[in-house]
């Protein structure tokens, strides 16, 4: 078997057969046992024992969901960001991207559009951007809930726990803040000048404050070895995590990591495949990015465990420049044709299309 130290670009860093302890990990991962990291670590690194890896997931899936598979309107409000990632297009360094703030108002219009489309959660999002600061972002969320029963998730990166507690006073419902790697040094590389330390500080804030908690990472990082993927894993496990997002790298050129390969989308399932066992009542999301790898990458993902599907709802003229990586599939149509589009997925991968906010274990 390949060493779990080994790093992994692209699609490397898996083995070519599935090992007794592979057989044991699994029945021991499907019946909610806990596993140990190099458990994981087998799991995820065995390339032969994918397909069983897989239906192992959707079987718990099934069992702790059911068949739903719930929409979150995803509204990208500002392209502006204070951090320099080395993998993310967004960065402040990056001086060819033109940048857009959308008004306040625009995005509870924006929120309340999907809402009448029947969305049951919102998806508000940016970089990290000061220029909304605490009240202006708590104005948005009390407007978007008072005028709909939509669920507010966040996605604003690291910020003061005092701006986290005055947004859920305001009635944010969740927030999302993808860790992307628990190795210190490899965090250390992509997000210089921030610590790992002080990204696990903020998501314990969020649980305290009483957010349902979300999480993620990256597959196929330079560097990245399937010890550290295993420790991602087993990371969201002990936050714990109510939802998360795990999909590729997709290298973007005007980044540090440029001319590095993309994630290969097999071991993505696998990691997705293994999230689903060791969190049988999280939401999983079939990334945009997973889609934009591969054509099929959202039903794919969803056969490997995933129970969410985020649509684009930001208006084109801004969605185009929200580039985290480039390629990133778009919507086709307007905002009705495109939800008509994406719960024809769903019931064509047999399927039900989530109804209500859809909230943690539900």
């Amino acid at each position: 078997m390949t060493s779990t130290s080994e790093h992994i670009p692209g699609s490397a860093g898996v083995s070519p057969a599935s090992p007794p302890e592979y057989d044991r990990a699994l029945a021991r991962a499907e019946a909610g046992e806990r596993l140990e990291r190099r458990e994981i670590a087998s799991l995820i690194g065995c390339a032969a024992g994918q397909e069983r890896l897989l239906a192992a997931a959707d079987r718990v899936r099934q069992r702790a969901l059911g068949p739903a598979v719930h929409l979150r309107a995803l509204v990208e409000f500002s392209n502006h960001c204070r951090q320099d990632c080395a993998y993310c297009g967004l960065r402040a360094g990056n001086a060819t991207l033109p940048r857009y703030r959308m008004a306040p108002q625009q995005v509870v219009d924006t929120a309340l559009a999907a809402a009448r489309l029947g969305y049951g959660t919102c998806v508000l999002q940016s970089g990290e951007d000061p220029a909304y600061d605490a009240q202006t972002v708590a104005g948005i969320v009390r407007a978007i809930k008072a005028q709909s029963e939509m669920a507010v998730t966040l996605s604003l990166g690291e910020r003061p726990e005092a701006d986290y507690a005055a947004w859920r006073e305001a009635g944010a419902d969740r927030y999302l803040l993808k860790i992307e790697t628990t190795d210190p040094a490899l965090f250390a590389r992509l997000r210089p000048g921030r610590t790992l330390q002080q990204r696990v500080a903020c998501l314990q804030a969020l649980g305290r404050l009483g957010y349902q908690v979300g999480s993620g990472f990256m597959v196929g990082l330079p560097a990245q070895s399937l010890d550290s993927l295993a420790g991602d894993l087993a990371f969201l496990r002990d936050l714990p995590c109510h939802m998360a997002g795990i999909g590729p790298f997709i290298p973007h050129p005007q980044t540090p990591l440029a001319g590095e390969p993309s994630g290969d989308l097999d071991l993505v399932l696998r990691c997705l495949a293994v999230a689903r066992l060791l969190l049988p009542p999280a939401h999983l999301a079939a990334t945009t990015a997973s889609a934009t790898l591969h054509p099929q990458g959202r039903q794919r993902a969803l056969a490997a465990g995933a129970d969410v599907i985020m649509p684009n709802v930001t208006p084109e003229h801004y969605r185009v420049h929200y580039e985290i990586y480039p390629g990133k599939i778009a919507p086709r149509g307007d905002m009705p044709s495109y939800r008509r589009q994406i719960e024809a997925l769903i019931v064509g991968e047999g399927r039900t299309v989530g109804q209500g906010r859809g909230d943690y274990g539900g």
